[in-house]
């Protein structure tokens, strides 16, 4: 008998592999084993979504045969999946086509396809006068930075790339791609609104980057937990409020009564949006801003802010804004809690995604133990995270990088 091709076999194997410990029980496993368990499932998963990638974009002649678009649609037809996450892994695998080196480390079980998706979307996207030799830098250095990163530091990293590779053309590209998303994100620009006759208002919009980041921080600001009385934060069963019915009822109050002036503080700093820029930056053709999130704009939407809405240039340290307090007070200050969403960008606790705005300022060595209330003994954490740097049963650990991590203590 002829013998199957390898990858048949391998993924009969597989579904006997998979078939003969479906029945074991994992909670029976140690810490140890599930830890270890856990890391090789996604990299054997990222191997599989390689594979299954790379059959797809070779089976053009599976699509033909059936008389349809392409093998995407067929294999959502079979697998009940949804043809847009089959037409997903299809683009995946082209764009592993074009990528070999991206295929080779998602292959290897070393990235993930989101990552592999984002790392070749970046370097399809660099400008068409940059050359073969400084995209094979680029994927490389994206790569490499994929080791340290998610998929969504990734996509950041990759829009800033040639200032890795190349900085002589990175910067005036970057403002240009900038201005370029800025002026479609206006274009495109709306809001639909309808109500439903029973009450309720259903809406849809789209808005410019810059404007959404704005409307949620001041969405979080009005739905702190900090500012409502504890009755407020259960629902009509009891149950404690979700974020997203906590973010509805701020947008209501929002429209209904709160005044722009009138912004309440959250964790310390106002609901405003940080611009970090130098003057020159401001003042020329091609600047770039960042904010306090890490997220970036072009100097040119920066001036017009500057104009119109009220942003904080972070000159920090300038006359006004003392930045180390050391045991003069114990809360950190304004200026202070500033400084600290722009260095730390959010929880410093590893994994964690929660924004500067959602944050408390931490003190690494404890006030009520003679530490200081300075930028060098502070740090943003999350309410969750806060709590476990408080708790005796976790044990912190503060790495090069400035993130930590919390290990529950034998």
């Amino acid at each position: 008998m002829d013998r199957q091709h390898l990858i048949v076999e391998c993924s009969s194997d597989l579904r006997g592999s998979l078939k003969d410990i479906a029945s074991v029980e994992p909670a029976f496993m140690s810490l140890t084993e599930k830890q270890e368990a856990l890391v090789a499932l996604v990299e054997v998963r990222s191997q599989l979504d390689a594979l299954l990638a790379r059959v797809l974009a070779a089976s053009d002649d599976v699509g033909q045969v059936h008389g349809m678009r392409d093998a995407a649609a067929w294999l959502a037809v079979q697998t009940r999946t949804t043809r847009r996450e089959a037409r997903r892994e299809l683009a995946l695998g082209r764009a592993l086509d074009e990528h070999p080196d991206v295929a080779s480390a998602l292959v290897s079980g070393t990235v993930r396809a989101e990552q592999a998706r984002v790392i070749a979307a970046a370097v399809d996207a660099l400008p068409p006068q940059v050359d073969a030799s400084v995209r094979a830098e680029a994927e490389a250095a994206l790569l490499g930075f994929a080791r340290q990163h998610d998929a969504r530091g990734l996509q950041q990293l990759g829009k800033r790339i040639l200032d890795t590779v190349a900085p002589e053309v990175g910067e005036s590209a970057e403002a240009k791609n900038l201005e370029a998303e800025e002026r479609r994100a206006v274009e495109q620009a709306s809001l639909a609104m309808a109500d439903d006759g029973e009450g309720r208002c259903h809406g849809t919009f789209s808005l410019p980057s810059a404007a959404g980041r704005m409307l949620r921080r001041v969405l979080q600001a009005l739905a702190n937990p900090a500012r409502h009385a504890h009755a407020d934060l259960h629902d009509e069963a009891g149950a404690w409020k979700s974020t997203r019915r906590r973010m509805g009822e701020a947008f209501i109050e929002l429209i209904e009564r709160v005044p722009v002036g009138a912004m309440p503080q959250t964790a310390g700093v106002n609901a405003t949006v940080v611009v970090t820029m130098t003057l020159d930056e401001l003042l020329g053709e091609h600047g770039v801003a960042l904010l306090d999130d890490g997220s970036r704009m072009s100097g040119s939407q920066a001036r017009r802010l500057a104009c119109e809405a009220g942003i904080i240039p972070a000159v920090l340290g300038a006359d006004g804004h003392v930045l180390d307090l050391g045991r003069t007070r114990r809360l950190f200050s304004k200026a202070q809690r500033i400084a600290l969403g722009l260095r730390d960008g959010g929880c410093t606790a590893r994994g964690c995604e929660t924004t500067a705005s959602g944050c408390h300022a931490h003190h690494d060595d404890p006030w009520s133990r003679n530490g200081a209330t300075d930028l060098t003994n502070g740090r943003l954490l999350c309410p969750h995270h806060h709590r476990l740097a408080h708790d005796p049963r976790y044990a912190k650990t503060i790495h090069a990088d400035n993130t930590v991590t919390f290990v529950m203590r034998t």
